[in-house]
């Protein structure tokens, strides 16, 4: 927000604005809000371009994370999305803690709790989050419910010249 207020701008008639598909939506919608308010001329993306998956699963903790006493994040440390679920529900006054494995599992946060929440950032395998709902069944886990979230059906298509046709004319050295 700070940065909005500092930047520094040869033609404001002729700026655009992107965002980042991993930045918190919440924080890229306030950030934006702020180079509109600065910028009254800017010029915005005709789609929303924050990741959908990123979203999803954002949307998904702010639901999860008043429901349960800590969030589990499945995903690397490196990841700017698992990152910001961490802190979405931080952010909402769970603790959260983001995990690699289920090796990274540390019985004293669940000292006291009754619910575990559990999500995962959008290129964490699916083998790991099962791994780390084993280990959580292994430390005293009862029960796993499944919430309802937003199902991701989007498919990118190959770009035009390498569908099946021209594909299987490579593989056959008629290309």
């Amino acid at each position: 927000m700070a940065d909005v207020q500092r930047v520094q701008v040869k033609n404001p008639e002729r700026l655009a604005v992107v965002t980042q598909t991993t930045l918190s939506v919440d924080d890229a919608a306030e950030i934006l809000e702020a180079v509109k308010v600065r910028f009254p001329q800017v010029r915005e993306p005709k789609k929303q371009d924050i990741c959908y998956a990123t979203q999803n699963r954002q949307d998904a903790v702010k639901v999860l994370a008043p429901q349960v006493d800590v969030v589990v994040v499945v995903g690397s440390h490196t990841s700017s999305n698992s990152n910001r679920l961490r802190e979405v529900a931080q952010r909402l006054n769970t603790p959260a803690y983001l995990v690699d494995s289920e090796e990274d599992l540390r019985a004293e946060w669940f000292e006291g709790k009754l619910r575990v929440g559990l999500t995962a950032g959008a290129s964490a395998p699916e083998v790991l989050v099962k791994s780390v709902v084993a280990r959580l069944r292994e430390m005293g886990a009862v029960s796993v419910r499944t919430l309802p979230g937003v199902e991701e059906s989007v498919r990118f298509p190959l770009p035009v010249g390498l569908g099946d046709k021209s594909m299987a004319a490579a593989r056959s050295g008629r290309s």
